[in-house]
């Protein structure tokens, strides 16, 4: 699929940037969902003062993490004696792996 090419003015950026700002989403999320490329998201952030240094998307996740709530439910062990593993990956290399025995 091929992407539509928008070009908007600095007043266009402003709205945009205000609009994510409000919208809770990540900024992958928010730009794949208006079509917008990331490169230039960060670059009109950057200087229209929204930011001062383009932001990791692994930090922007932490920032999100209140959004981003997984509920995995009641976690049964069949045998207590054997303890629990439990590995979760979060993306972008990153892997939580909590160990109990």
């Amino acid at each position: 699929m091929q992407r539509v090419r928008r070009r908007l003015s600095a007043a266009g950026w402003r709205g945009v940037l205000g609009d994510f700002a409000h919208s809770g989403l990540s900024v992958e999320g928010y730009c794949e969902g208006e079509g917008l490329c990331r490169s230039s998201f960060y670059r009109w952030r950057r200087l229209l003062g929204g930011a001062q240094a383009p932001v990791s998307p692994l930090k922007e996740r932490a920032a999100n993490a209140g959004t981003d709530f997984i509920d995995l439910g009641p976690v049964a062990v069949s045998r207590p004696s054997t303890g629990l593993e439990l590995r979760v990956e979060l993306g972008g290399g990153v892997v939580l792996h909590l160990t109990r025995r």
